[in-house]
């Protein structure tokens, strides 16, 4: 019998949100998937004092649904993901906070900031010129990028609910370490990031996981089950 896969959700579950009902369901079907055993738990923000929950998981999930009622939580378990090369993925708000982790913990933007819940500072993360609330679109991904080895693909039409994104006048210059850009939409704005020396780090602002709710599989779940079977 397979090792069973401790998953770690970090986020304030609802249940009326799309995603929250989509993650357990890509979950489910990315274990059958692989023929692996899982356990997943929802991790509130505002119970992760000292990450010892998300310590004990093999690969851990920044879930949609910023503001967290925890953001310096759901912080410090990005860096800890990203420091310690453990398995991660984000999505809608896991993408957000995960660039803007990177921008001041790795480029050195202390006072990198999100414009929904930030007053000043450079505005890493600003509202988009379209809001993707319920909106579905094409992404297109970087040949040999982590994301399109996942969809075996170079475009997919994803779904969305968010209003902020990555500001573009910060695109080209999040770029240069080890950071990626490896995911746009038609117009060319981001959507999605990966650590190209990482085992896996791959945040997006489309929800990859909504796939689940139609009857599919979600790719980028089965990339990241994957990452923690390999990591046992």
């Amino acid at each position: 019998m397979s090792a069973l896969i401790k998953l770690a959700l970090v986020g304030d579950y609802r249940a009326s949100a799309v995603a929250h009902q989509a993650i357990p369901l890509a979950i489910e079907r990315a274990a059958a998937h692989l023929g692996a055993a899982v356990n997943f738990r929802w991790l509130p923000t505002d119970q992760l004092a000292d990450l010892s929950a998300v310590k004990e998981s093999d690969a851990v999930w920044v879930v949609p649904g910023s503001p967290y009622k925890n953001d310096e939580a759901v912080f410090e378990t990005i860096r800890w993901a990203r420091e310690r090369q453990h398995p991660f993925l984000g999505s809608c708000g896991g993408f957000q906070y995960a660039v803007i982790e990177y921008a001041r913990n790795v480029l050195g933007w202390q006072d990198a900031s999100h414009a929904e819940t930030d007053e000043g500072g450079r505005m890493v993360i600003a509202p988009l010129s379209c809001s993707l609330v319920e909106q579905r679109g094409e992404v297109r991904f970087a040949p040999g990028s982590r994301i399109a080895e996942a969809y075996g693909a170079q475009s997919s039409d994803e779904g969305y609910h968010c209003n902020f994104g990555v500001n573009p006048a910060f695109s080209e210059a999040l770029e240069g370490e080890n950071l990626r850009i490896t995911s746009w939409d038609a117009s060319g704005d981001v959507r999605g990031i990966e650590l190209i020396d990482h085992p896996f780090f791959v945040a997006t602002l489309f929800q990859s996981e909504r796939a689940a709710l139609q009857g599919k599989d979600s790719p980028l779940a089965i990339a990241w089950l994957q990452a923690a079977l390999a990591g046992r």
